[in-house]
């Protein structure tokens, strides 16, 4: 793909404000998680437009997903970056990300003033759909990424040390000891032909880049352990969650949850029914963030949510801007994709022991819990029903079920 393909008709789509309102149109309008968010853009920047060629956007698609963190959300920014330069990626995420955040912070809003008058068994019917969702999610990655004997017993292996470990730290050795195993185990196919990737980053930028996200990433532990200020500690927990969360947004579920749970800043029924309620938005699951800053009762919500915000997907632009100059060498490498295979294998492993504790065990209490999620998770996998009515249908059927019981 030539540079002339890559940025045709530049003048009239380069202007941050044209990409910041064509964002916000998919930020109102892509229901349906990271892998139709996906599908959204290429009809949109691929079809449509020809932004990109087919090529180039899988690119794109192969390097987002390389990366941890947000894979859709990454996707936008790094076309963004490419059509508008670096105010082009800042407005297409926030395009992107403005609907479903403030939709969450303000259901947060909602549930912490009126949440006592809520009919019995709406915020337990979102949990349960919750239980679908995710359970969801894990069969659709380990079909993909758990195909053979090794990369099974990694997941397995994976889930029961982090449901033994519950320590975010210790996910994170979980994911490097997988990637070493992958390294040591597996053998990709030889080197692919590529097209050349043309990035608009600059490698000095792209080195300060990736500095500055590991100097965080090592340095706001270290600053909330010495600071009294809850706002510190909130930054840390939530770009600490989107730095390492490798397979997507419902990744990033065990993560959250071990940092805002047992802190006490957000009750474990207040995170289900903002996880549930996440899935009837469109846009990326990373605004899940903005609904529980909004529910920590502390300080301004809207602060809150916005600081969260801003926190779990500062990782998303630092390495997206560091690894755009030197995606052709890493995915060419033999070696690299082997230690992927294994890392994938266990994000895998991540979300399996997700399913378990805490989806399951605060969701299921009963026939009547387990009935409800196995029709919600038939009515995603099998009947393809858009999430965000599964989880209308979810809500008012567990108040249905609490006013049997």
């Amino acid at each position: 793909m030539s540079s002339d393909q890559l940025h045709s008709n530049a003048p009239e789509h380069s202007n941050p404000w044209s990409i910041f309102l064509l964002f916000l149109r998919l930020g109102l309008t892509s229901f349906g998680g990271p892998v139709a968010h996906l599908g959204y853009f290429r009809d949109e920047f691929v079809h449509r437009r020809r932004w990109l060629d087919e090529q180039g956007y899988a690119d794109l698609v192969a390097l987002c997903q390389f990366l941890p963190g947000p894979a859709s959300s990454q996707v936008g920014i790094a076309i963004g970056l490419l059509r508008g330069g670096y105010c082009g990626s800042l407005a297409a995420w926030t395009g992107f990300t403005l609907p479903s955040a403030i939709a969450l912070a303000l259901f947060a809003l909602g549930i912490g003033r009126w949440g006592g008058s809520l009919p019995d068994g709406v915020l337990h019917g979102l949990k349960i759909v919750a239980v679908a969702v995710v359970a969801q999610a894990v069969w659709g990655m380990a079909r993909n990424l758990c195909t053979n004997g090794p990369r099974i017993a990694i997941a397995l292996l994976a889930a029961c040390a982090v449901l033994l470990l519950t320590s975010a730290w210790a996910q994170l050795v979980v994911i490097a000891i997988a990637g070493l195993t992958g390294l040591l185990l597996f053998r990709p196919a030889a080197k692919p032909s590529l097209t050349p990737f043309q990035p608009r980053v600059r490698q000095t930028v792209g080195v300060l880049a990736l500095l500055l996200f590991f100097a965080l990433l090592l340095l706001l532990p270290a600053l909330a352990a010495v600071s009294t200020n809850q706002l510190v500690a909130m930054v840390d927990s939530f770009y600490r969650a989107g730095a390492l969360v490798f397979g997507g947004g419902h990744v990033v579920l065990p993560l959250l949850q071990a940092e805002v749970v047992p802190n006490g800043w957000v009750s474990n029924d207040t995170f289900m029914a903002g996880y549930g309620a996440a899935q009837a938005v469109p846009g990326p699951l990373f605004t899940f963030s903005a609904f529980l800053g909004a529910s920590i009762s502390s300080g301004s919500s809207l602060i809150n949510a916005a600081l969260c915000l801003i926190a779990v997907f500062i990782p998303s632009f630092l390495l997206v801007f560091g690894a755009m100059p030197f995606w052709d060498r890493l995915r060419a490498n033999r070696r690299m994709q082997a230690a992927l295979g294994g890392v994938n294998a266990a994000v895998v492993g991540l979300l399996l022991a997700a399913l378990y504790d805490p989806v399951w065990t605060s969701a299921i209490f009963g026939p009547g819990d387990f009935l409800l999620a196995a029709i919600a998770l038939a009515a995603l996998m099998v009947w393809k029903s858009p999430p965000w009515l599964v989880v209308m249908a979810g809500g008012i059927a567990g108040w249905l079920l609490a006013m049997l019981s």
